[in-house]
């Protein structure tokens, strides 16, 4: 299977810091899924998404609640087989997303991390925008369902996710019991996580965060 996707360039306008703001759109578009993908890393949590998994939809609310970014989401898949493909290339676009959208990196923090609690469930989540690739999860789920999305589905968004915003991310659940309230203390771990990465660092607006000058 191959997919053809097409990038618009980032907006002109200006931030808060007076950088282009930080946007990008990303259509992907196979004979399983077609999606398109719009985000603002200097947004207000604004947007609308809709992948037709429901629950996936409820997850990315979090991300853009939590991570104050700006993400409107459109994807048609074939869900009468099953979840799965819609899933994963909604991890893929939006991955490819925010690498288009974060440009040269020039100036943000690169490193963040968060503790999330919901009731008994508590994750952490670390996030280095390295430009290397690497999930690493530990979330010991108690069943195989919420509803009806089968939780090996998590999985596959963040490796979606990861391996094409290019970025290092690790997820742990310390503490959970119920499924629901793992996976989302994981996406509001995550996305507050990936907003403290994304954010500019004020003393270092015109430095790359990398000794090797390079991602």
């Amino acid at each position: 299977m191959t997919a053809n996707a097409s990038e618009q360039n980032p907006s002109p306008n200006a931030n808060l810091y007076g950088r282009p703001a930080r946007t990008a759109t990303v259509e992907r578009n196979t004979a399983e899924t077609q999606i398109t993908c719009t985000v603002n890393l200097d947004g207000t949590g604004q947007g609308v998404v809709d992948t037709g998994v429901p629950f996936l939809d409820h997850m990315i609310d979090q991300i853009k609640r939590h991570g104050l970014f700006d993400l409107d989401i459109k994807c048609t898949g074939d869900t009468f087989i099953d979840d799965h493909h819609s899933v994963e290339d909604t991890g893929i676009t939006l991955g490819q997303a925010f690498n288009k959208a974060l440009g040269d990196k020039k100036g943000i923090r690169r490193y963040g991390h968060f503790y999330a609690p919901l009731d008994e469930s508590l994750t952490r989540a670390v996030v280095d925008l390295s430009g290397r690739p690497g999930l690493h999860m530990d979330i010991p789920f108690t069943r195989s369902h919420v509803g009806r999305f089968d939780v090996d589905l998590f999985s596959e968004f963040f490796y979606g996710f990861v391996n094409h915003s290019w970025m290092t991310v690790h997820l742990d659940n310390l503490k959970g019991k119920n499924s629901h309230h793992q996976i989302e203390s994981t996406f509001k771990a995550f996305a507050r996580a990936l907003r403290m990465a994304c954010e500019y660092d004020e003393r270092a607006l015109n430095t790359l965060p990398s000794t090797k000058e390079a991602f």
